[in-house]
């Protein structure tokens, strides 16, 4: 038993750091890699969020896609985690078709899986 579990450590520390990328709507592939993400449970419209404090950069996943919007401050985020209602608060202060795009990304290109 104790030889396994040092067997199963050993290769969990030998094992390459992979870090997640996504697709947002845009096609472009993003690495969630300085992202720090939270899997919501509590709201029928987003069921994940995450969020690059330094960039503010935030990635949220709606209906199983992924959107990703620029320029949105970490105390936004704050508000939208505590918010009563997260989904009507990322309707109403953040989604693109009520915020006339406030909050669109400038054209980059992708990052590539290598």
């Amino acid at each position: 038993m104790v030889r396994t579990l040092a067997l199963l450590l050993a290769q969990l520390a030998t094992a390459p750091i992979v870090s997640e990328t996504v697709e947002t709507g845009e096609h472009r592939l993003v690495d969630l890699g300085t992202f720090e993400c939270r899997d919501i449970t509590r709201s029928t419209v987003l069921q994940r969020v995450c969020y690059d404090r330094a960039r503010q950069d935030l990635i949220v996943a709606n209906n199983g896609a992924y959107d990703r919007y620029c320029g949105v401050t970490a105390e936004t985020v704050e508000r939208l985690l505590g918010a009563p209602s997260m989904g009507q608060f990322f309707n109403r202060n953040i989604k693109r078709e009520t915020t006339a795009g406030r909050y669109a990304c400038p054209a980059r290109e992708p990052v590539q899986k290598g």
